[in-house]
Parts: structure tokens; C-alpha cells; sequence
């Protein structure tokens, strides 16, 4: 059982094992020399680290950093079994596989947003996909927070968030909390 802030991988440390996630949540991201977060993507439960599954086999350091946002269970599975049960397992092969697949969709639509989208889309994106994670309307972050996941600046996000609050779309709540309200709204307006 990992705790909420604790951070589960570091730039630099091998991985012993593979990471499957049960129940939790583990926030995936690189980090500068500054100490400046780039998110990646999350992994939740049914999940699995495809760092965990590669890595090892070289004995590669980790390149990324992963750190507990909701109190996590995880299964490590010995390394050693990843080659067996990929001939064993279709079913394994068909998860590993998956895996793979899942990350590099995600790192796509990472690069697209920066890429291709305004900081008023990405951060309705978002919104969109911390709903859909967390399964409620009601979000527990700071404008900080969201700021780095973005990779902005916390003024702009406050700004845009005063946008989105003004136009009812979001709700901004005391302890550092926002309601989402109207999704729908959002994408037509964006």
C-alpha cells in the first residue's frame, strides 16, 4: 500500500519489478533539473506501468517519475515471469500489448495539446479527463497544481479558470476546490 504524496519511482532508479495498479492512483510525469513537472499521463486501476514491463529487461533507469495522487494498492510482479507468460498467457501478451498501445496514445494527445492546442482547450481537456478519472464533478486542486500539469503558469490558469468560473462552466469552491458544471457548454464555446 503506497500513501497519497509518496512517490512510488524516480528518474534514475531501476525498476525491480512490474507494476500493476489495483486500486489508486499514480500521476506519471518527467521532471527538469529545476524540479519543473511535465505530465505524462495517470495510471489507475487495471493499469500497469509500461515503463515496468521494458525497463528491466536492459536494466534501464527509469526516465520518468510516478507519484501516489490517491492512495494506491500495487501488485509487483518479478520481471522474470514477463517472457514466460508472454508464450504462456495470450491473454497476458493481449494486456502487454494494450499497455503499450494505451501509453502511446495518451503521449499523442500530450503532444497534440501542446502542439496544436490553446491553454483554454487543454485545460477543458483537462477538466474532461480529471472528471472522468476522479468520477465526480468536484475536483480538489489548486490553480498551481493544474498550472504544472499544463505546463503554464499558475496566473494563467487563475485567469482562465475567472473565465470559465464567469461563464458558468465551472464553480470555484473554498478549499481549493472546482465544480464542473456544464461540459456540454464548454465544447461548444471552445
Amino acid at each position: 500500500m503506497f500513501k497519497t504524496d509518496e512517490k512510488l519511482m524516480r528518474t534514475g532508479q531501476y525498476f525491480r519489478s512490474i507494476l500493476l495498479i489495483i486500486e489508486g492512483l499514480i500521476k506519471v510525469y518527467r521532471e527538469d533539473e529545476d524540479g519543473n513537472e511535465f505530465f505524462m499521463y495517470y495510471l489507475q486501476p487495471g493499469q500497469a506501468c509500461a515503463l515496468s514491463m521494458k525497463c528491466p529487461e536492459k536494466m534501464e533507469k527509469s526516465e520518468i517519475m510516478a507519484k501516489v495522487i490517491e492512495d494506491t494498492t500495487i501488485i509487483a510482479i518479478p520481471f522474470e515471469y514477463m517472457d514466460d507468460w508472454m508464450h504462456q498467457y495470450k491473454s497476458w501478451f493481449h494486456f502487454v500489448m494494450d499497455t503499450y498501445r494505451q501509453r502511446v496514445e495518451e503521449l499523442l494527445i500530450t503532444i497534440d495539446d501542446i502542439a496544436f492546442r490553446q491553454l483554454d482547450e487543454r485545460l477543458l481537456s483537462y477538466f474532461k479527463k480529471a472528471k472522468q478519472i476522479y468520477n465526480n464533478s468536484i475536483l480538489t486542486i489548486n490553480h498551481t497544481e493544474i498550472a504544472e500539469e499544463l505546463n503554464s503558469s499558475r496566473e494563467v490558469v487563475s485567469r482562465l479558470m475567472k473565465k470559465l468560473s464567469d461563464n458558468g462552466m465551472i464553480r470555484l469552491l473554498k478549499n481549493q476546490q472546482v465544480e464542473i458544471l456544464d461540459l456540454r457548454r464548454m465544447e461548444t464555446i471552445y
